[in-house]
């Protein structure tokens, strides 16, 4: 970020210190500000004086920049006469702007705050007066949802089609990441669905492109008009390609989603099963306070303003501080909700309608937040798609937070003194991520739905949540006994002792049940006939190992670098990666875990290192290992930093996308360079650490046999062999339904892979989601597999199902699999050759 300070110089010192103090203020001191202003003469204290100035410019220096804002007459004299008495090197790096002092001052140290380099400083700093200007009538400048573009021959427009395989479209993480990337860039980024014929948004904001409705199918037109529009369109193909990092398979509601609702006896409730499990408890009852907006006049725009970005400034703390718990509690996937969240106090449509507001009506910033917030609110639920109606809760979250803020009021509390059954109108993701499962037992209110974020948060945190019931709950006193069932949907208030048994007993049996999940979790994942097969993590962060490690994980199969590549403007040092990768390790506890290289190229671009050219097929093109032989310091800093941190811990190599002998070798080449260079500067590290390669190339099944003697384990990676063995791609919804791990072509891949490494003597697993499939489990077992790496939710119901079967079956299974003619048949022969737990 850069570093860039301000200079105020004015003929009055009380008037300077009093602008410093106002900026200041506005970004909490992360700006460096100085102060040039007055004379030493008491009688005639106004005036300015070079040598102050200068002093002042030498105080804060910086090689980003130096802004200098100064009042009138004298001032700049004074200014430019100090710049003469600095070093010819920093004098380039001091810029004197005509902006309006106060105004100037407020707007140049929020862009110094937010990472803007000098020259977007100063423009922001120029355009201060911009708004008042145009409320007096001095400009005429009409509000537009998208900016007008200005192009010429240094800057084309380009532009991409892109079709979205998220099973959810772009709800509100994917469209997260897409704003985020798309805000990188100096390219003004603009975004059109073109299935449902909408109009051309700004990439830039959260809210536009989360209304665009796009739901999976959709095709999008994105075009970029800047000097970085290919790089920015590269870096948004390669979260299409990547999915957004999600999986595809069917969304997962509670058995009882789409119950039945059978006649109520006295005292029940019926509504909607969000999660399940029982709670029998007294009730308590949530209600946030409401904060009632009252409209009036202001004499002073500029400070309501000021106020509105305080507030926001504030408020995205708290989210950070909310999300960063959440990482924690539920893990990166559901805290993501939050980082949307963050997204919409960033809008730039949703934060220059509210500035337009205050400035047009001079109504205060409370009055114009709100009705900015309901804008957008009505935005969302005039949506089509339910699921994206269901994300007005929140817009609705974010604009109460600031709307608390500016009212001066303190956070709810929801800590509960005893267990209880919360119960209330409805719960914000924020209030929901916040829940403590040992003192909230079970969640009833009178909205929401299964699939809103605070059902979801519900479900991962464990809390029996039913939802939509009758309005009646609310006006049950604190202390009502009450019991409600997730599963089916109901609650029972003050329930007779039959129901109580019932219920009690279900309780117990699920109880039981979670119970034994976390118990054979945590132990080793053995088959009936004595054959240990290890269950290993697929991981992508930090957070992610300590909820793998919480699941029963016994290492990790697969860390996925990439994200430590992302969303930054260059690569991370060597430094950076062994902090990561000797956190994780210490998180593992001497459990092994597998580091797989860089994993990018044209189908997952970064944006910091040119392609030259795009690639017709990325898919089939400069990726994986390839990229990375073609980039050896790359390749050599992420390799130093993985050997480093081998030292005391179980770490292995893993080396992606191979597909021929010479890869591995000269892969093997550069590891041999770093270990001598590590060798010679005494520097310590694991000298045996394992080498292996991930096996998802038909060639490398092909020569699996060369291969094996040039590593030390293989990890089949069936979501892209099944991809390469069918010729299809899973992103294009013509072909997707037959890239199928479970077809016998990719089934016999697998036993291939696995016949070479055995004989080889080597160990072999398989990572990719077919691990995670349990109908998959024995055919996994009779391949003859020695670890299966998954998600770290699944970890859990892997191990139960391994636990269910004997080697001998299994085999049978996969041969009889192995000899079927689709993927169809394959589960059909599973589903009757395996008869379900009872």
């Amino acid at each position: 970020m850069a570093a860039i300070a301000i200079v105020i110089v004015s003929h009055s010192k009380q008037l300077a210190l009093g602008v410093r103090e106002l900026a200041a203020q506005m970004v909490q001191g992360q700006v460096p500000i100085a102060v040039a202003a007055g004379i030493e003469d008491p009688e005639n204290p106004l005036g300015t004086d070079p040598i102050q100035v200068y002093e002042a410019i030498a105080s804060v220096f910086s090689d980003d920049g130096v802004l200098v804002l100064m009042d009138l007459g004298s001032a700049l004299l004074s200014a430019e006469m100090a710049i003469e008495f600095l070093p010819e090197a920093q004098q380039e790096k001091v810029y004197l702007c005509e902006a309006p002092l106060v105004e100037g001052a407020i707007a140049a140290v929020v862009a110094a705050a937010a990472g803007r380099d000098i020259h977007q400083v100063m423009a922001e700093a120029r355009g201060a007066l911009l708004a008042k200007a145009t409320q007096l009538g001095v400009v005429s400048r009409p509000l537009s949802v998208v900016s007008p573009i200005t192009t010429n021959i240094e800057s084309p427009t380009r532009e991409i089609r892109l079709i979205v395989s998220n099973r959810l479209g772009l709800h509100a993480r994917p469209a997260a990441q897409f704003v985020a990337t798309a805000a990188r860039f100096q390219s003004q980024i603009l975004v059109r669905n073109l299935t449902r014929n909408t109009e051309l948004v700004r990439g830039d904001s959260i809210n536009q492109v989360t209304t665009l409705g796009v739901r999976q199918g959709h095709e999008l037109l994105i075009t970029a008009t800047g000097s970085d529009a290919d790089e920015a369109l590269a870096a948004l193909q390669g979260l299409f390609t990547n999915n957004f990092g999600e999986d595809n398979v069917a969304l997962h509601f509670p058995p009882a989603f789409h119950h039945e609702v059978t006649p109520t006896t006295y005292g029940e409730l019926s509504g909607i099963a969000a999660s399940p499990g029982v709670a029998i408890a007294p009730v308590v009852h949530y209600q946030p306070t409401h904060i009632a907006i009252t409209e009036y006049h202001v004499d002073d725009p500029d400070v309501e303003w000021q106020r509105l970005q305080a507030a926001i400034n504030t408020a995205r703390q708290e989210i950070q501080a909310v999300f960063s718990q959440a990482s924690l509690q539920i893990g990166d996937a559901e805290a993501a909700i939050f980082d949307a969240q963050l997204l919409f106090l960033e809008d730039p449509v949703m934060l220059s309608a509210a500035h337009q507001r205050i400035l047009d009506n001079h109504i205060n910033a409370e009055a114009a937040w709100q009705a900015v917030v309901d804008e957008v609110a009505t935005s969302y639920r005039a949506l089509e798609d339910s699921y994206l109606q269901e994300r007005v809760d929140d817009v609705v979250d974010v604009g109460q937070r600031v709307l608390r803020l500016l009212a001066g009021n303190a956070a709810a509390n929801l800590h509960l003194e005893s267990p209880a059954i919360l119960v209330a109108t409805d719960l914000t993701p924020s209030d929901t991520a916040g829940l403590d499962p040992t003192k909230v037992l079970g969640i009833c209110t009178t909205s929401g739905s299964a699939t809103s974020h605070s059902a979801i948060i519900a479900r991962t945190l464990g809390i029996p949540a039913v939802l939509g019931v009758d309005a009646q709950v609310l006006h049950l006193a604190d202390g009502t006994m009450m019991a409600l069932d997730g599963e089916s949907g109901r609650a029972w208030v003050e329930p007779e002792s039959d129901i109580l048994d019932l219920l009690a007993a279900k309780r117990e049996a699920w109880q039981i049940a979670q119970q034994e999940a976390r118990a054979t979790a945590h132990q080793p994942a053995i088959t009936r006939d004595g054959r240990r097969v290890s269950v290993f993590a697929n991981i992508g962060s930090i957070n992610d190992v300590q909820v793998a490690v919480a699941s029963g994980a016994e290492g990790v199969g697969l860390l996925r670098t990439e994200f430590l590549y992302l969303d930054r403007t260059s690569a991370p040092t060597e430094e950076e990666q062994l902090l990561v990768y000797q956190a994780i390790a210490q998180v593992l506890d001497n459990r092994p875990l597998i580091i797989r290289t860089l994993d990018v190229g044209g189908d997952k671009p970064l944006p910091y290192i040119r392609v030259g050219f795009p690639e017709a097929n990325p898919f089939l093109g400069w990726r994986g290992i390839r990229f990375c032989l073609d980039h050896p310091e790359l390749f050599k800093t992420q390799l130093r930093a993985i050997l480093r941190a081998s030292v005391g811990h179980q770490i292995k190599i893993m080396l992606p996308m191979i597909a021929t002998v010479t890869e591995v070798r000269a892969a093997k080449v550069i590891l041999g360079e770093v270990q001598a260079e590590l060798n010679q500067a005494g520097i310590a590290f694991d000298a045996a650490m394992k080498v292996g390669i991930m096996v998802e190339v038909p060639s490398a099944v092909a020569i699996a046999d060369q291969l094996a003697a040039e590593v030390d384990f293989f990890s089949i990676g069936t979501n892209d062999l099944s991809q390469y063995v069918m010729a299809s791609d899973r992103t294009n919804p013509r072909v997707a339904n037959l890239v199928d791990a479970l077809h016998p072509a990719v089934l016999r891949m697998v036993q291939q892979t696995v016949q070479a490494a055995h004989t080889a003597g080597i160990s072999v697993g398989l990572c990719g989601e077919l691990a995670a499939d349990t109908l998959a489990t024995p055919i996994l077992l009779g391949l003859g597999l020695d670890e299966l790496s998954v998600n770290p939710q699944s970890i859990p119901g892997v191990k139960q199902a391994i636990a269910r079967f004997c080697i001998v079956e299994s085999e049978a299974i996969a041969a009889s699999a192995l000899q079927q003619d689709s993927a169809e048949y394959v589960r059909e022969l599973i589903s009757t050759l395996v008869t379900p737990p009872s």
